[in-house]
């Protein structure tokens, strides 16, 4: 299937600096391009992938798990790895799940980790009808495009698959039981104005993580999808400077354009 126009996967080939960036379920790199440009301009090492079954339709998505795309994520940190001398992970909404589970995984290998509105349950009574309504129901209402911008758009799906919402229930479980194990650095960004991913959730990493450098951001002007809304400069320029204090020989090495 060809891939919806915007949601193509992002590399920056630049300095010894990497990040990895995650996008969102249902969502694409193209709620993150912005993001990833801005750090590419600034000499980092980019990677922002396209996850297995997004990014086309959702019926691709469908025949998808939270083994393909924490999968693609786990390569893509590995390949960033070879190449940088310090890697940094980095997502939105399900991609700060992502994003926590390489912390946990990898320890050393990850330097820091910036999550904006990151999630972690499923919430409401439909989440416990999943194992069985998926097998009833195929979709339900897509949660693309929460932005209070006007005129701003995210490239997602209008529809969510049930199989793919049941995995990822199933996958915020895992994570939270892991959270414990991320120690690194961690720059968490929420918007108190999000109408996905609910307070308790940042909340809850917060209390678990076991990091000691942690700061919280909140981004009053925006909704979920913060990365495209007022408070995105807000976002690149806070996580920029968190790279650049845990890896000091950022911008030193000279700016460089393009993707």
């Amino acid at each position: 299937m060809p891939v919806l126009p915007g949601a193509e996967p992002f590399r920056h080939e630049g300095g010894e600096v990497g990040v990895l960036l995650c996008h969102g379920f249902t969502g694409s790199p193209q709620s993150l391009r912005p993001w990833a440009a801005y750090l590419a301009e600034r000499g980092l090492t980019v990677s922002l992938p396209l996850l297995p079954g997004h990014g086309t339709r959702w019926e691709d998505m469908q025949l998808t798990g939270w083994q393909d795309w924490y999968a693609e994520v786990d390569r893509e940190l590995r390949v960033l790895r070879e190449r940088c001398a310090r890697v940094f992970v980095a997502g939105l909404s399900m991609g700060g799940a992502l994003a926590l589970r390489l912390a946990a995984r990898h320890g050393d290998a990850v330097t820091g980790v910036v999550v904006v509105n990151p999630a972690n349950k499923v919430h409401g009574l439909s989440a416990y009808a999943l194992p069985v309504a998926r097998h009833l129901v195929r979709t339900t209402k897509g949660i693309a495009s929460d932005i209070a911008l006007e005129g701003s758009a995210e490239v997602g799906y209008d529809r969510v698959p049930l199989h793919a919402a049941h995995s990822l229930r199933n996958f915020l479980r895992l994570v939270d039981g892991e959270l414990p194990q991320v120690t690194q650095p961690l720059l968490l960004l929420r918007s108190p104005q999000d109408h996905v991913v609910p307070p308790a959730d940042p909340a809850r990493i917060l209390g678990r993580v076991s990091s000691v450098d942690v700061t919280e951001v909140l981004l009053e002007q925006s909704y979920h999808v913060a990365t495209l809304d007022h408070d995105a400069d807000r976002i690149f320029e806070d996580s920029f400077s968190f790279i650049g204090r845990l890896a000091p020989s950022v911008g030193k090495e000279g700016t460089a354009a393009g993707g």
